[in-house]
């Protein structure tokens, strides 16, 4: 209802636009300087005067209203058309598909890694150091590739959160003793003793000799 009236009044206000405009014009030259006006009524003295519009009759004004009042309520019912049209197609509008994540347990960095550790568990140097390490090395591997970055992520934390076990180590204690063992006395020997001796050796009573 509210519609209608403001429909009604703008295109009055159109018709009234449009008497102006379709009202007689004239064209008026000033034979002087030449120069050219317009206008709805007279021409100044002296200037030449040309009819451009004629002069509508009140029948021919009337219609002109009515069409630019049924122009503009045509108008107005395909902007509201176009509008509800648009409406509907966005309510029917499939909804869009769930992104669907990537199964990383089926793809093939995931069947490289599980290779790769059985290849490393496998090696010859099993049970050292170097080895364990490898085989650690490979399992996080396919862990990443497995699960995916944001599990493996998770998994992460789980690891960190973990109490780290030491293995017992033995400690060898030397023995104590009570009191220091003193070094062997040696007795020294005591120096031969010579029974004879000539121009060139002595000789002991154990029968050595010894050069003189």
């Amino acid at each position: 209802m509210h519609q209608r009236f403001w429909n009604a009044a703008f295109a009055a206000s159109l018709g009234l636009a449009a008497l102006g405009a379709h009202a007689q014009v004239v064209r008026c030259t000033d034979p002087v300087t030449g120069n050219v006006t317009y206008t709805d009524g007279a021409c100044q003295s002296g200037a030449a005067a040309r009819e451009v519009e004629a002069r509508k009759t009140p029948a021919e004004i009337q219609r002109e209203r009515a069409e630019a009042a049924e122009a503009l309520e045509l108008k107005q019912k395909r902007l509201q058309a176009e509008a509800a049209a648009q409406a509907q197609s966005a309510r029917n509008a499939p909804a869009p598909e769930a992104r669907k994540s990537p199964d990383y347990a089926r793809s093939p960095e995931c069947a490289r890694s599980r290779r790769n550790l059985e290849v490393t568990i496998s090696a010859g140097d099993a049970g050292t150091y170097e080895h364990n390490l490898r085989v650690e090395a490979a399992q996080r591997q396919v862990d990443l590739d497995c699960l995916g970055p944001a599990a493996y992520a998770e998994l992460e934390k789980t690891r960190a959160a973990r109490p780290v076990v030491v293995p017992p180590t033995t400690i060898v204690i030397p023995p104590r003793h009570p009191h220091p063992v003193p070094p062997p006395v040696t007795t020294p020997a005591k120096p031969p003793k010579f029974t004879q001796c000539n121009v060139f050796r002595c000789y002991d009573s154990q029968g050595n000799s010894y050069p003189r």
